[in-house]
């Protein structure tokens, strides 16, 4: 009994340990199965972390703009996109600027003032609701052409600063020509030795040259892209005296002269127009100070003088 009970025990034991052993081999192989998976989901391959590694712009923004410019695209037309091109031609294509930018920047700025003229309107200010639906209205149209009314100052300016530089450019395309240099070479020394919107534009000219397009095309594409008249006049006497074999230096020299007497004329007229501008002012601010300044003191003695008698 003794014996049988000693290899009863001895028996027990080896189990125990067995088992010990045996739950402590299953317990590492759950943690090790837990860190296999934990490690695999950390160390995915780049073809399924590839989406969710991108930034949030390229997640979320690209496509938003990209919703916002086929809805732009829908609303606006189908020859929006040859106005807009002509509007970027014209202010002499911002840098980040394109077709695809300018409608989806209508549309956000559409959604943005909506959403903001309608908080202001039913929850700020309190409006009541014709004059709400006024200003909403009213917001929702500024938003939508916001960008082009932005493309048409941007575009204003820089026509007026070409205006102003274009009697001293064409009087050094003159002086070129008429030192011996020909139509290309003088164009390449006012897009060098002068600054601003006409420079690149000179420049724009010799670099479609260079690329193959014939000198007519270049300078008719350089009229398309402004609505100066005066460039465009010049423009047109280059390519006929190209067409007809007249000697360009003399067409220059007339056309220097014309545009000199035009910016006489130009200044004036600003001249002229002076007097009528400053009238306003005058009228409403000046006179009102003057008229306190001399009269006040009399008309403070004349009512003292009423008091006292």
């Amino acid at each position: 009994m003794v014996l049988l009970f000693g290899c009863l025990l001895l028996f027990g034991a080896l189990f125990l340990t067995f088992a010990a052993f045996g739950s402590m081999s299953s317990h590492n192989q759950g943690v090790q199965r837990s860190l296999d998976m934990i490690e695999s989901l950390g160390g995915a391959s780049p073809e399924l972390t590839a989406e969710i590694d991108q930034p949030f712009a390229e997640r979320v923004l690209d496509p938003l703009l990209q919703r916002f410019q086929k809805l732009g695209r829908r609303i606006s037309g189908a020859d929006q996109e040859e106005r807009i091109r002509a509007q970027l031609d014209r202010a002499g294509n911002p840098p980040g600027w394109t077709v695809d930018r300018v409608a989806s920047g209508k549309m956000l700025g559409l959604f943005a003032f909506l959403g903001l003229a309608t908080f202001l309107s039913f929850v700020s200010l309190d409006l009541s609701l014709p004059i709400a639906i006024l200003v909403i209205v009213g917001a929702t149209a500024l938003g939508f052409y916001l960008p082009n009314i932005w493309l048409y100052n941007i575009a204003t300016k820089r026509e007026s600063d070409m205006q102003k530089a274009m009697a001293d450019a064409i009087d050094l395309l003159t002086i070129s020509v008429e030192a011996g240099l020909g139509f290309d070479a003088a164009v390449q020394q006012v897009a060098k030795n002068t600054e601003g919107p006409l420079a690149d534009e000179f420049s724009r000219v010799l670099q479609e040259m260079q690329i193959g397009r014939g000198r007519g095309e270049a300078l008719r594409a350089l009229a398309d892209r402004t609505s100066l008249q005066d460039l465009k006049s010049f423009v047109g006497a280059m390519v006929q005296a190209d067409s007809f074999g007249i000697p360009i230096g003399q067409v220059l020299r007339v056309q220097s002269a014309e545009i000199r007497v035009k910016r006489r004329q130009r200044a004036e007229e600003k001249a002229a127009q002076v007097p009528v501008k400053i009238m306003v002012p005058v009228v409403l601010f000046i006179l009102p100070c003057l008229f306190v300044v001399v009269l006040g003191p009399a008309a403070i003695d004349i009512v003292q003088t009423f008091k006292s008698r």
